[in-house]
């Protein structure tokens, strides 16, 4: 895992008086910390993302609200960018197979997600989403090798226990879009990955700005397959609200996973949660069901189980120098 950008953990100075266990535990405790508060901001900034986009919806197509939400944050990145000259920089090979890989999920998470968003409660979609650090934890295990015991393995089969709560699979109440949720957070959990094998030299903001580009033309390529419908100065507030807040999500997102460990940093995605299901009651009036609360519980407690069942393994393994079965 590595430190602040540029440096890894062994590189890091190390105060005076303690060992290099205590050290590194230290620097991930900093950087844990950092990482928590970002995810929260991006789960806020989420949300808000959301709100304007669910607004939107109701006056443009979904290919031309992604497209039009696209120009607007990619103009905006890009200025920042070359304001902070980090437009133009030299990728490495591995960086741009990596980046590729993020891109692939993240069209495959806006363009599943909004499908499912401009056809179900925002609660409703954002409660399977709840699935994505069960599903991280997994995809870590079977790509990186990291190790994951049977307990943890236990919480993941009792996660999509959850899910088909949520989902409702051959009942009155399951709702086709729901599958468009399910495939935006595997999408999710690909472009996730991927950012966490990004070299420290990489600028956040460039990862954002080519991102939202490869996005957006590919809407672009996709919104006359839709109708064109004419854009009011009301939408143009409502379409840059929405830049703005997925601006905020994509730079807070790729920095807490870049600065903090995953296991620490992911299950603070849980807090958008109250703020979906607060928006949705006071702006559109959507009040989950009981199988979406019943299956979104299960959900975060599974995952702030595996979450507290790797801390606790974790910190033993760096005080005592134990191998230990997570």
């Amino acid at each position: 895992m590595s430190g602040p950008e540029g440096m890894t953990p062994e590189s890091i100075p190390k105060p005076s008086g303690l060992t290099a266990s205590d050290a590194k535990a230290k620097d991930l405790s900093g950087g844990n910390l950092k990482g928590a508060a970002l995810m929260s901001l991006g789960m806020a900034a989420f949300v808000g993302n959301v709100t304007f986009m669910k607004l939107v919806s109701f006056e443009l197509s979904l290919f031309q609200a992604i497209f039009l939400r696209g120009c607007f944050a990619a103009v905006v990145l890009g200025g920042f960018a070359l304001y902070r000259r980090e437009l133009f920089i030299r990728v490495s090979g591995t960086d741009a197979k990596v980046l590729g890989i993020r891109v692939v999920g993240e069209i495959g998470a806006s363009l599943c997600y909004f499908m499912a968003l401009f056809n179900m409660p925002i609660a409703n979609v954002t409660a399977i989403l709840q699935a994505l650090p069960l599903v991280i934890t997994l995809g870590a295990a079977i790509f990186f090798g990291e190790t994951v015991g049977w307990r943890r393995y236990g919480g993941i089969a009792l996660g999509f226990v959850g899910i088909l709560i949520i989902v409702q699979p051959g009942t009155d109440g399951f709702s086709v879009y729901s599958l468009w949720a399910l495939a935006s957070m595997f999408s999710v959990a690909i472009r996730d990955l991927a950012t966490r094998r990004f070299s420290s030299g990489l600028p956040s903001l460039f990862v954002a700005f080519a991102t939202m580009v490869c996005v957006t033309l590919v809407t672009g390529l996709l919104t006359p397959t839709m109708e064109w419908k004419p854009v009011t100065l009301s939408t143009v507030g409502l379409l840059a609200g929405a830049s703005f807040f997925i601006m905020m999500v994509h730079i807070t997102l790729i920095r807490s996973m870049r600065v903090g460990e995953v296991a620490f940093v992911t299950p603070f995605r849980y807090t958008v949660m109250v703020w979906a299901i607060a928006l949705g009651y006071l702006i559109f009036d959507e009040t989950p069901d009981s199988a979406t609360l019943i299956g979104c519980s299960i959900l975060i407690l599974t995952g702030i189980y595996s979450f507290w069942r790797e801390r606790k393994v974790k910190r033993k393994t760096v005080e005592k120098g134990e191998d230990a079965s997570l």
